[in-house]
């Protein structure tokens, strides 16, 4: 085993779990899920069976990653961020394994206690507010805040706000294109 596992936490038999994960106190990592190396778990967090996460992500405390979604490498989820994945839940009219699919792409951020309504894509290197509702696809670079989430700008990969000029301080940059931001440099 070359990852951390704290000794309150689970991992189902047929996990697999990348080196260098971290998997901190009180977390469940469910069957069949696959992380990848050098993530970090924090305090109560759940992962559903056969949920992918790749590497270099960052799970902040109390979330749980339902099965059907996704995370790509280097997403940052906050703390006690929601991921739903059922569209329409009833208790007495069980989906049987039939999940939305959610995906979440390389870079993206989600913020504190934000939550993403399932069957969506959150795009690369998008951030979106703490306390937001994701009820639509979210496109690469995109800022989305407010309920339900709207986009209010552009962000860079470093995670800093794009003004007018889309250059960023970190060297970055990026042009319009058919309303998609697209990086130049």
């Amino acid at each position: 085993m070359n990852y951390f596992l704290h000794e309150s936490s689970y991992v189902d038999q047929g996990a697999r779990i990348g080196d260098g994960t971290k998997i901190w106190h009180f977390c469940h990592v469910q069957k069949n899920a696959e992380i990848g190396k050098n993530c970090s778990l924090g305090q109560n967090v759940n992962i559903g069976c056969n949920v992918k996460i790749g590497n270099g992500v960052r799970i902040q405390n109390n979330v749980s990653v339902y099965e059907g979604v996704e995370l790509e490498d280097n997403v940052f989820c906050g703390p006690s961020c929601v991921f739903t994945n059922v569209l329409i839940p009833r208790a007495h009219f069980p989906v049987n394994g039939v999940y939305a699919r959610t995906v979440v792409r390389e870079g993206a951020s989600l913020g504190a206690n934000c939550t993403v309504v399932c069957g969506h894509t959150i795009g690369k290197s998008a951030m979106v507010a703490a306390g937001a509702v994701v009820t639509s696809d979210v496109k690469d670079y995109a800022l989305m805040a407010g309920v339900p989430a709207k986009q209010i700008g552009w962000v860079c990969e470093c995670g800093r706000r794009l003004d007018g000029s889309l250059e960023c301080g970190c060297g970055r940059s990026y042009r319009l294109t058919d309303g998609h931001l697209v990086k130049t440099r």
